[in-house]
């Protein structure tokens, strides 16, 4: 316990990319959100928080955040009980805003300095929820497009769950594929149910 203890200090003390938010067009400072406890069950594996979770300092304090706990049928109550559920991010800070004012990706050095530290501390995962592309990457090793792996949603491994991201600038997405929300989230929700009333 002490190790994942030292492991979320530092992680929250980590300034890697300092240097780096500062030349965004935010010009913000790091301030990683860290989420994780190793009795969880349920994993959420996302991009990175957005501006408001950077304000909040909790994940997914957004609307994105609405609809994914939407998605999983979970309340704000059980959604942030870590003893059941993990949030790990890509990357543990918000990357910024370019030029235009789009998010940044996940810089590569948060997810290969830590990512692989935080796994480890995991033993009781029963069930990974995988969002967005780069979650997808990285748990996956997939290379293709997130419509192409979330539509294969059967052929995953099992207690695997991928997603695409539940940003309101999905909802053309939503609309194109009918079949996310009438084959995998009843599907997915089923599952997080049976898992976090098993005791």
């Amino acid at each position: 316990m002490q190790r994942i203890h030292t492991l979320k200090q530092q992680i929250a003390a980590c300034r890697l990319c300092a240097e780096r938010f500062a030349l965004t067009q935010s010009a913000h400072k790091p301030r990683p959100v860290v989420w994780f406890d190793p009795n969880a069950r349920l994993l959420i594996a996302g991009q990175a928080p957005g501006l408001r979770v950077h304000e909040s300092g909790k994940p997914f304090t957004d609307r994105s955040g609405d609809r994914l706990r939407d998605w999983l049928g979970l309340s704000e109550a059980e959604f942030y009980d870590q003893s059941r559920v993990a949030i790990v991010p890509m990357a543990f800070c918000f990357p910024g805003y370019d030029v235009k004012g789009s998010d940044l990706p996940p810089p590569a050095i948060c997810g290969q300095t830590w990512h692989d530290r935080v796994m480890q501390t995991l033993p009781a995962l029963r069930l990974r929820v995988l969002v967005g592309g780069a979650a997808h990457r990285y748990h996956l090793g997939t290379r293709v497009g997130v419509t192409e792996v979330v539509k294969d949603w059967r052929a995953l491994p099992e207690g695997v769950f991928a997603l695409p991201h539940p940003s309101w600038r999905n909802t053309g997405w939503l609309k194109r594929n009918p079949w996310f929300e009438g084959e995998v989230l009843p599907r997915l929700r089923a599952k997080v149910k049976e898992l976090m009333h098993d005791d």
